[in-house]
């Protein structure tokens, strides 16, 4: 074959092909490997799509459904975020009102918080703790049923849903992380604040207020924990801040009695015996207290001050009160309370105290064994014999001083109250003997 030069014109050169000619090649498909980074640097099959387009899919969807597809990409994510921080998406997925609802209506609700919690859980997942905060409560910050001394209706069930969808957001996150949410809840809601202005405050004075705080501490914060120590940790947080007679005060207002139509028993604790449910709530925060102990900086002593200074908030109980708090709160605490004033020398105080914890066990049907154990007990702690011998002495006394103090105000009148302390009196001359009976019989054996 002849070749042209592109050197000089006119000029040919001959050159000369190799007779071996190669067979032709078939020609393999190119696999091309896709990495995954690969796939998501090169985008989404989304962003293809309007952002009305990609807003009806997702209306489609139930919310934990979307929770899931939020889990998918970043881009994924951030789609979705746009998408709940929209006005229509909140207008018709943040239930506003919470007043009258059925029983099946609130069932209902409740869950649906649940998954409320459970999507913008898993939509922040990537953002510092924070704007995680900042995000999710600028979007509910607004419903007056979610903050606190917004909304008055008295059947407003806002808290309850608040509660569920807060635990199950900050489920498993780390104690710091609780921290940064009780903080920002106190600057969102003015919580800190609002408690001062009651614990400086006459308790009772304030009734409204105080029922507020305590339907927002309990339905947001405390109820809706699963366990023990989460319980403890947000009412360690709310007691912390203040002096132990405050922490007394407020622990009163979140779980104290409730009489006369919703307000708080305040003068009814000083005065006479309240029922017997009536005081479960206040023990059952003492126990919460009370229990597994990992909050720092909590320790028995602190749980023991503070009963020390509610029994007496704002007079001192009178004293079948106290003993009725001691046995809801059981054994533990109970002996550990009056075994804190015995090491103290208060014998004749504890004396009194066992004597009505003697009548309650008697009225609302406790074991008297119960009672009998306990005293053992606190007998033991005294090391010598004259001294076992002073207590078993100034409680068989007191038996004497408080029988006598009921045959006094039973005939001092024939109204209906004398007629209830003269009842008091024959039931606890009945505990008297069904004590000693048992006492004697665990001697004997």
């Amino acid at each position: 074959m002849v070749r042209k030069t592109t050197g000089n014109i006119g000029r040919c050169s001959w050159t000369r092909r190799s007779h071996h000619l190669k067979a032709p090649q078939r020609l393999r498909p190119v696999r091309t490997v896709v990495t995954r980074s690969q796939r998501t640097s090169g985008g989404c099959f989304f962003n293809g799509l309007p952002a009305e387009v990609f807003h009806m899919i997702l209306d489609e969807m139930s919310v934990v459904d979307i929770s899931v597809f939020s889990m998918v990409s970043k881009e994924i994510t951030s789609y979705i975020v746009d998408y709940v921080s929209s006005q229509a998406w909140r207008n018709k997925t943040i239930i506003q009102s919470f007043h009258n609802p059925t029983l099946l209506e609130q069932r209902s609700t409740l869950e649906h918080y649940r998954h409320l919690g459970l999507l913008f859980k898993r939509c922040t997942l990537l953002l510092p703790t924070k704007d995680r905060l900042k995000f999710t409560f600028s979007k509910f910050s607004e419903i007056p049923c979610f903050m606190l001394e917004r909304c008055l209706a008295p059947d407003c069930t806002g808290y309850s849903r608040y509660g569920v969808f807060l635990q199950t957001l900050i489920a498993g996150w780390d104690e710091l992380e609780c921290h940064r949410v009780f903080n920002f809840l106190c600057d969102q809601t003015g919580l800190l604040l609002k408690t001062e202005a009651l614990l400086t405050a006459k308790p009772g004075l304030k009734r409204n207020q105080e029922l507020q705080l305590r339907l927002f501490c309990r339905k947001v914060l405390l109820d809706p924990c699963q366990n023990q120590p989460d319980g403890q940790f947000w009412l360690v947080q709310l007691l912390k801040p203040w002096p132990m007679v405050s922490q007394a005060h407020l622990l009163f207002i979140l779980y104290g009695p409730l009489l006369h139509e919703g307000v708080l028993g305040w003068q009814d604790l000083v005065e006479r015996g309240i029922p017997h449910s009536a005081l479960w709530d206040l023990a059952k925060g003492l126990l919460m207290l009370f229990g597994t102990l990992q909050v720092k900086g909590w320790s028995t002593d602190s749980v023991i001050s503070i009963l020390e200074e509610l029994i007496v908030i704002p007079q001192p109980w009178f004293v079948e009160n106290v003993a009725r708090l001691l046995v809801l709160c059981g054994s533990s605490l109970c002996y550990t309370f009056l075994a804190s004033k015995a090491l103290n020398g208060r014998i004749s105080e504890i004396s009194r105290i066992i004597i009505h914890i003697i009548l309650v066990c008697e009225k609302e049907g406790y074991h008297m064994s119960w009672a009998v154990k306990l005293v053992q007990q606190i007998c033991s702690l005294f090391s010598t014999a004259p001294e076992r011998f002073v207590f078993i002495q100034h409680l068989e006394n007191m038996f004497s001083e408080v029988t006598r103090e009921f045959f006094e105000s039973s005939v001092a009148g024939n109204n209906f109250e004398d007629r209830e302390t003269f009842q008091t009196l024959c039931i606890l001359l009945d505990s008297s003997a069904r004590f000693h009976t048992k006492l004697l019989h665990m001697f004997l054996k």
